[in-house]
């Protein structure tokens, strides 16, 4: 979506004097249009000036009104939070991830048609929050509407969808190596009618926001099961439990986040009615697998638009006629134009790559597009983040600090490579995936040499190299 924005002149941004800025809906991939619907496109333009006239000036008020203080800051209701979310329900910005052909209590839309939305929201720290599809709830609510009774949907899925309460994905544990979920060590016992839960989690975003009400626990219910993708079960736990013991917060490259934040957290006898249990005793896999496709999905999505936003500061600080280095403005300087284009570039390729997945699982499901969520969640993390590192190279000392949103943006973009899996297990298993047609490719491979020979005999003449030369000088003389 390299081309300009147009909003109406009202709106107060400044017009471009070219004419040629074009609306979100009129930028989207051409091999995209056939799938969006004249009201997901509608929809998308709404977003687009949401996010750009109202969120992204809110962002910094947002930040200073959490305020100081750790205590102070995890205890904050920014009021700007409030007015925005109103005004995106006024707007009919509400809950856009749910894919229509999954769930019903949607905003009905499709995952492609989100994905695209979820670019805008992408350029905002408080776009995502504000319309309801930030992370973890996104992920958290397609839990409940998936998995869930309607006992628990009642009284936990509403309230998400209503944007009372929010929630937190406890799987991460600091004790063990996460990213092999076999691993997952928290032990979770029977007595009678109760879970008992005894470990610790960590990384576990929005546990710091006094609003988060409810914990989806990954944990070990049967260590003792022949099958390791059995042993492990998902529970729902009331965040007010006694037991747990929100011990620190966690800072991601200094920042905290709050008031969401990434809390470590320590259960302690925790006790919850077996009816909190998520579709099964033993059924944990199956569970976080059908959660954190969308999830990794959704982040792509977003990132692009943390790499758009970036190419933006970039091209910003080329054209700032106040900086000029050896006497030219950047986009006089060669290098800096290359970096431009190859940005373009590379998040061009990047949402093609993103819109590819999201189709993929409006096809069918998520398990269907498990290799092109795994590109796109591989892929799109590292665009943005050279993407980000360009810009910061331009800006120089202002890149890193806080005058831009770009040193915040790149701490953020590098925790992509790492949370919902780290970019090595999806790589070893697409390598993997991959390699099973090596057998194959090399027998197609013997086949087409041993072809090429007898469609050689079949007109008349031996199969040779067509550079062969055969040149012999004459022989030495003894």
């Amino acid at each position: 979506m390299s081309v300009p924005y147009r909003i109406e002149a009202s709106t107060g941004l400044p017009a471009d004097g070219r004419g040629t800025q074009l609306r979100a809906s009129e930028k989207i991939p051409i091999i995209a249009r056939p799938f969006v619907s004249d009201r997901a496109k509608k929809t998308l333009d709404i977003v687009e000036k949401f996010v750009e006239e109202e969120c992204i000036p809110a962002d910094p008020i947002y930040a200073q009104q959490v305020g100081s203080g750790v205590v102070t800051r995890f205890s904050a209701r920014p009021p700007i939070m409030d007015d925005l979310k109103k005004r995106a329900r006024e707007l009919g910005l509400w809950n856009m991830f749910l894919p229509k052909n999954h769930f019903k209590e949607g905003a009905g839309f499709s995952n492609l048609e989100y994905g695209l939305m979820a670019e805008y929201l992408g350029k905002s720290h408080t776009a995502s929050e504000a319309t309801n599809c930030a992370a973890p709830d996104t992920g958290n609510m397609e839990v409940f509407a998936k998995y869930g009774t309607q006992e628990q949907k009642d009284k936990w899925l509403k309230p998400l969808l209503a944007g009372e309460i929010r929630s937190a994905f406890l799987m991460t544990e600091p004790d063990v190596a996460s990213s092999d979920a076999t691993n997952i060590g928290l032990r979770m016992h029977k007595e009678g009618n109760e879970w008992v839960l005894n470990g610790s989690k960590w990384w576990s975003s929005g546990a710091g926001d006094p609003r988060c009400k409810i914990y989806i626990v990954m944990g070990k219910s049967d260590p003792n099961n022949a099958s390791v993708y059995k042993q492990q079960s998902v529970i729902f736990v009331p965040a007010e439990t006694p037991g747990i013991t929100i011990k620190r917060m966690l800072s991601v490259y200094g920042f905290d986040d709050a008031p969401h934040g990434h809390g470590h957290l320590i259960f302690d006898n925790v006790r919850v009615p077996a009816s909190s249990m998520c579709l099964g005793e033993g059924r944990g896999f199956e569970v976080i697998q059908g959660r954190l496709g969308p999830g990794r999905i959704h982040h792509a999505m977003r990132s692009i638009g943390a790499a758009e936003k970036a190419l933006e500061y970039m091209l910003a600080r080329l054209n700032d006629p106040a900086k000029k280095p050896f006497g030219k403005q950047l986009h006089e300087h060669g290098v800096m134009l290359e970096r431009v284009a190859t940005s373009r570039v590379e998040i061009d390729a990047g949402r093609l790559q993103v819109l590819n997945a999201a189709l993929m699982i409006d096809s069918k499901d998520a398990k269907f597009a498990l290799k092109e969520i795994a590109e796109a969640k591989v892929f799109v993390p590292k665009v943005a983040l050279e993407v980000i590192d360009r810009a910061i190279q331009a800006y120089g000392g202002a890149g890193v600090s806080q005058d831009t949103p770009l040193a915040n943006m790149w701490a953020h973009g590098r925790t992509m490579r790492i949370v919902d899996g780290p970019d090595e297990v999806h790589l070893i298993q697409l390598g993997r995936n991959e390699n099973k047609r090596g057998k194959w490719l090399l027998e197609k491979i013997e086949w087409q040499k041993k072809r090429s020979e007898e469609l050689a005999k079949s007109y008349g003449f031996e199969k040779r190299d067509i550079l062969q030369l055969d040149r012999q000088h004459s022989k030495a003389k003894l």
